[in-house]
């Protein structure tokens, strides 16, 4: 890992059932024994405050690791470690914020946009621990396969953290993913997570 500081910030909504998944492994990590990398590490529970989490990956982080449902057409439980595709990003514009929900992607959109107009440098390395959710419908709670994917997830958070590896999947694609937790269903249709701000399966270029 890169001698910078690391940031591990979980993102989602806790009033839309398994949306609630990255706040709930950092909360989690938060609680548990101190994380590989020691101070040089940050844990934030970033919830639904997608543009402040924008604006701090421009504050000289060199790795981020955001945690987050994913949606890839997998068994709900299914965790994955990804990295976003490596082409360049739009930024003709700002992207559509959502202020009660903004996915990795928006985010990332918007972190390009903001480093274009301000010169500031974005992390090195971002990673995203992602699980496929359930359900995404208004209530408090994860459901069955989510709840148990939430310490496999914090692990793999930790093996990152240690080693730096696991290799991530080179895109958002449906591919192998990295760990399954107990617990498995048919997958959610992309058209489940709305507004989001996820692509479906297959959607990349």
């Amino acid at each position: 890992m890169s001698a910078r500081r690391t940031l591990v910030a979980g993102i989602g909504n806790v009033f839309l059932g398994d949306d609630g998944f990255g706040v709930e492994v950092v909360r989690r990590l938060g609680a548990g024994a101190p994380l590989p990398g020691g101070d040089r590490v940050e844990i934030r529970d970033i919830g639904v405050r997608g543009v402040h989490l924008a604006y701090q990956l421009l504050d000289g982080y060199g790795t981020v690791v955001l945690v987050d449902t994913l949606s890839r057409g997998l068994a709900p439980g299914t965790v994955s470690l990804v990295a976003p595709d490596a082409g360049p990003l739009e930024t003709g514009g700002p992207p559509p914020l959502d202020g009660h929900r903004m996915g990795p992607d928006t985010v990332l959109a918007l972190l390009a946009t903001l480093s274009a107009g301000t010169g500031a440098s974005a992390p090195e390395r971002i990673l995203v621990v992602g699980c496929e959710p359930a359900s995404l419908a208004e209530g408090i709670g994860l459901s069955e396969p989510v709840a148990a994917a939430v310490d496999p997830a914090a692990a793999l958070v930790r093996e990152v953290l240690a080693t730096g590896e696991p290799a991530p999947e080179p895109s958002w694609g449906a591919g192998r993913p990295r760990a399954a937790a107990a617990g498995a269903g048919l997958p959610r249709a992309a058209s489940d997570r709305a507004g989001a701000g996820l692509p479906a399966p297959g959607d990349q270029a």
